[in-house]
């Protein structure tokens, strides 16, 4: 893999570390600075010419922050003359704004999606997208990876599968993505009636599905304000689960998250390293980290080798 040249920013540098370790890679040398003004400064240094380099950003919070900086690191590797420049976003910010939900609204997931193609990027890597019609919205190969087969092979292996639990939607969106993950369960699924009334503000209505007597995982892609989440348990207990946890990709915890999960019924609470956890996140026994760093670095191993990177699906 002599061509092949990875790369980080500074959004997620433990995922980054990870991703090289498993991949069997140095991260390149690279150095960001900020000028006095705040203005990003960026300066490779080691040759990339002729290279396949595989650029690692979370646009994680500061969501804009981070993309610039990919944005212009992406540019520096584009003027180094890298033969292609892949850009792996194991989250992709901006992701919710996929479609106009208001008159004169924007399409922001589009946006990004060709500042990230006039900035130089060839190809991007994502993991679990808010909503999969993204990938259209960049004009060059897209490859979608999937952590629910990591998740779920961790669930088996500590507690087990079966008819006991129940995979839990927290709305119609999110259907088949719980059905994925109770397949690899062998468990039933249920769906939460969700009505949103703005951002970060909704309401389940319905259960449509049966809870009763079992264990209850409430699965989606992202936990952003956990106030969804945590209406979710009230429902589901409510409605006779025995206990309840949650699974999701992106630990986003943002405002009163982590507190809402402490104080709720929850179990646990299962995420990824999409997202570096914050201090008050990282002390909340609840939340258990399960790394995708393994499933990344395969796909940047079978890109640059040109095997395929669906089969990393039925894993």
């Amino acid at each position: 893999m002599s061509d092949l040249k990875l790369f980080a920013g500074t959004s997620n540098p433990e995922l980054a570390a990870q991703i090289a370790k498993e991949a069997g890679l140095e991260l390149g040398h690279c150095d960001v600075k900020r000028f006095a003004d705040g203005e990003i400064q960026v300066e490779i240094h080691e040759s990339v010419r002729g290279c396949n380099v595989f650029m690692v950003q979370s646009t994680c919070p500061p969501v804009n922050e981070n993309y610039m900086e990919l944005f212009v690191m992406i540019d520096a590797l584009r003027r180094a003359s890298a033969n292609e420049i892949t850009a792996v976003m194991p989250y992709y910010g901006y992701a919710r704004q996929d479609r106009k939900v208001a008159p004169r609204a924007p399409i922001s997931a589009k946006c990004v999606a060709q500042l990230l193609k006039t900035a130089g990027a060839d190809r991007l890597v994502v993991v679990d997208l808010h909503s999969s019609q993204i990938q259209g919205f960049f004009d060059g190969p897209f490859d979608h990876l999937f952590a629910i087969p990591t998740l779920a092979r961790t669930w088996r292996e500590k507690y087990g599968y079966g008819d006991q639990y129940v995979v839990v939607s927290p709305d119609a969106g999110g259907v088949e993505r719980a059905r994925a993950f109770a397949k690899r369960l062998e468990a039933s699924i249920a769906i939460i009636d969700k009505r949103r009334s703005g951002p970060n503000e909704a309401k389940a209505v319905h259960l449509i599905g049966d809870v009763s007597g079992k264990i209850a995982i409430v699965l989606d892609d992202m936990i952003d304000t956990a106030g969804t989440l945590c209406q979710s348990v009230d429902s589901l207990l409510k409605n006779g689960a025995k206990k309840v946890f949650a699974v999701a990709t992106h630990p986003v915890l943002s405002g009163p998250a982590v507190s809402r999960i402490t104080e709720s019924a929850l179990e646990e609470v299962w995420v990824t390293n999409t997202i570096p956890l914050r201090p008050e996140a990282q002390a909340c026994k609840k939340i258990r980290v399960v790394s995708i760093a393994p499933l990344v670095a395969e796909a940047i191993k079978r890109i640059n080798s040109k095997d395929s990177v669906s089969a990393l699906f039925e894993i």
